[in-house]
């Protein structure tokens, strides 16, 4: 008997509750599931159970076997849903959710290439404003700033990312440079409305001391490439994702200030059901975009 098969056995016999009723799943005899009980333990040299005709119940050392059994018949059940994953050519209808700004100007390229690359795979790319609350039935992985919260939820890191306080040499020349987050309460700052009430309030940490600074100023918008538009046109300062900037600070069209302090993390994140790990459409498109990402970004630098 192979050693999965006496798990898998041991552990439906505890399913079930007792030896008839196992009997009765597995189309045999109750003397049958007794005898194959008795040689387990024999082989093993121990008890595992304390049975009579209606009950049976674990001992210490069937507990040991019990919980070891399940977690070593799960560990089996991936490795083999891994190993079948990677060998099948991933096809059928992928569900995205991004933010319009990083989902039109980033996840649709990754999109482009990932089904030249696997051609039966059918993507729905779903671009909004608010995130999509998951497990959905419409979407399939989610795309998201910041760590998730929700530990019912898989999120894998696929790329990091900061925010960066950057303004114009132009704005900068004019109005002078904040040295500590509580300048910018004199300053002009350009405020991206989003989905979190507190917007204006720009967070900052040095070390082991953290402080939030209320910023204002005369723009704002809901959209990022505005606020990113403004901030090159000299209006104030802006806090936004180095994906948006980076080669605007290495032009020289933007100037990073506050570089001592550190931000709020805003990695980016896949966020998908746990019923969808071993999708081969996921994974593959999963892996598809962290190695697009990584060398969109090294190509900036």
């Amino acid at each position: 008997m192979q050693t999965d098969n006496e798990l898998a056995f041991f552990c439906l016999l505890i399913k079930q509750g007792s030896l008839v009723a196992t009997a009765r799943e597995l189309n045999l005899t109750p003397p049958a599931v007794s005898r194959r009980l008795s040689h387990l333990e024999e082989r093993l040299g121990i008890r595992l159970l304390n049975r009579t005709t209606r009950r049976i119940s674990l001992t210490p050392e069937g507990e040991i076997y019990y919980e070891n059994a399940v977690r070593i018949l799960k560990e089996i059940n991936d490795m083999e849903q891994l190993v079948a994953s990677s060998r099948t050519s991933p096809k059928g209808l992928l569900r995205v959710n991004a933010p319009f700004g990083f989902g039109r100007k980033y996840i649709a390229a990754a999109v482009s290439s990932f089904i030249k690359k696997f051609p039966e795979i059918e993507v729905q790319l779903h671009l909004t404003d608010r995130p999509v609350h998951l497990p959905s039935d419409t979407i399939d992985v989610s795309i998201h700033f910041g760590q998730i919260p929700d530990s019912r939820l898989i999120a894998k890191r696929i790329a990091a990312n900061k925010r960066l306080v950057c303004a114009s040499p132009f704005y900068l020349n004019a109005a002078g440079t904040p040295l500590n987050p509580r300048d910018l309460t004199t300053h002009q700052c350009i405020v991206l409305r989003q989905n979190d009430g507190a917007y204006a309030n720009w967070r900052f940490s040095k070390g082991d001391k953290e402080e939030t600074v209320k910023v204002r100023g005369k723009l704002s918008s809901n959209d990022g490439q505005v606020t990113l538009d403004w901030a090159l046109d000299g209006h104030g300062i802006l806090m936004r994702a180095e994906w948006d900037v980076l080669k605007y600070l290495k032009s020289g069209r933007l100037v990073q200030i506050l570089k001592e302090y550190e931000t709020l993390p805003a990695d980016i994140y896949a966020v998908y059901a746990d019923r969808l790990e071993h999708s081969p459409r996921v994974a593959h498109f999963l892996e598809h975009l962290k190695d697009y990402l990584k060398d969109y970004i090294n190509s900036q630098m």
